[in-house]
């Protein structure tokens, strides 16, 4: 048998290679859509501004002078900050299906962060819970959208065949946004607001300090969660500079309270519905059907990856009126543009109130990932 050789991620070309094996593997897949090439050496690069608070280590796995599978692994010190007793992370995992390459590249992970005090790994996260989480397990007959993850259905398999075990499954509900919301709600919707409630779109003049206000909610509103970290404030600034390309202020809603943002929701024109024939490629001639697709002829499909209300802002019955203000702000909007669909994803299998509300609007759950645990 050939041996397998596990080859550190250390040189522009490696990380290149890196890059494309997905590609490779998923050539035959109908529904695998190669993300842009650029984008991604910005993200797995010091650019990231994750990689300021992180260690990261990519590895390929080479066989007879082919790249046969990949992997990374992470230990978050912000994290660490918040739970001293916070995992090793591995992610970025893709690979032909041949248990021998999976176990060494799982093994490698594992022994890089066991030789950095880690007692368990968890993942895969592509890079931290704030970007992609999870791989996918269910719903693999739909394409993935903008910052999803999309995996072949046997690496469930071989990280299970490895002892790794489920520790929290998250969903992608896909939301037919040419339904109106429920009556009741919608009776509620229609009355005056209180004087004291504004809802707006975001402001892209002052994009910055918007951001930083989307920041400053998210970090209340999610800090209870499973495996929450926060954004700092380098992340909030590179998060502006990444999306405002994408960022249509018709697909945003921010609420305010007696002058205070209290809660946003932020929607995103589905990158990966114009990309989806460029191979990841900008030239020579992506980068003119990128813009036509998304300032000319359009999308059909967005994505609200950012939403939430201050804790305290969401005890009341009116604060449990915020998310759905905020959604039938932005649903107007997007019917008016076009669109026809919108995934609300990620959300935590026990996160129950998001659960039902999403449900409440016929939302439904179409794709599971899940994040797997392991004592190493």
């Amino acid at each position: 048998m050939s041996t397998i050789e596990i080859v550190p991620v250390d040189s522009k070309k490696l990380l290149k290679r890196f890059i494309l094996l997905p590609e490779l593997l998923h050539k035959d897949d109908p529904y695998y859509i190669a993300p842009l090439h650029m984008e991604r050496e910005e993200a797995l690069t010091a650019k990231n501004p994750f990689f300021g608070h992180a260690e990261v280590q990519f590895w390929l796995a080479v066989r007879d002078g082919r790249d046969v599978g990949r992997i990374s692994a992470q230990i978050d010190n912000l994290a660490l900050s918040i739970r001293p007793d916070a995992a090793g992370m591995f992610g970025m995992i893709a690979a032909e299906n041949d248990p021998a390459v999976f176990q060494a590249l799982l093994d490698t992970a594992a022994g890089w962060l066991r030789a950095r005090g880690k007692a368990r790994m968890e993942g895969p996260f592509n890079l931290n819970i704030n970007e992609e989480t999870g791989l996918l397990v269910d719903g693999y007959d739909a394409p993935p959208v903008v910052m999803m993850g999309h995996d072949k259905p046997y690496v469930a398999q071989r990280l299970e065949e490895y002892g790794l075990v489920k520790e929290k499954d998250v969903y992608a509900y896909l939301y037919d946004i040419t339904h109106d919301l429920p009556k009741s709600v919608r009776r509620l919707l229609d009355r005056e607001l209180p004087k004291e409630i504004t809802v707006r779109q975001l402001d892209l003049k002052r994009l910055r300090e918007e951001i930083r206000n989307v920041t400053d909610i998210f970090n209340d509103a999610w800090s209870g969660n499973w495996g929450f970290v926060p954004w700092t404030e380098t992340e909030a600034d590179y998060i502006a500079k990444a999306l405002k390309p994408l960022l249509d202020p018709k697909l945003t809603s921010l609420v305010e309270r007696n002058g205070e943002p209290v809660g946003f929701m932020i929607g995103l024109p589905n990158l990966n519905e114009a990309i989806r024939d460029l191979d990841g490629k900008m030239l020579p001639f992506g980068w003119a059907k990128l813009l036509w697709r998304l300032k000319v002829s359009g999308v059909k499909t967005a994505r609200v990856p950012l939403m939430g209300v201050r804790r305290a802002a969401a005890q009341d019955m009116i604060g449990g009126l915020l998310p759905f203000l905020m959604i039938d702000m932005v649903r107007k909007e997007a019917l008016q543009k076009g669109f026809t669909h919108i995934e609300l994803s990620w959300i935590l299998e026990d996160n129950l109130p998001m659960r039902r509300m999403n449900e409440s609007l016929g939302a439904k759950a179409y794709k599971t990932y899940r994040v797997y645990d392991k004592a190493i």
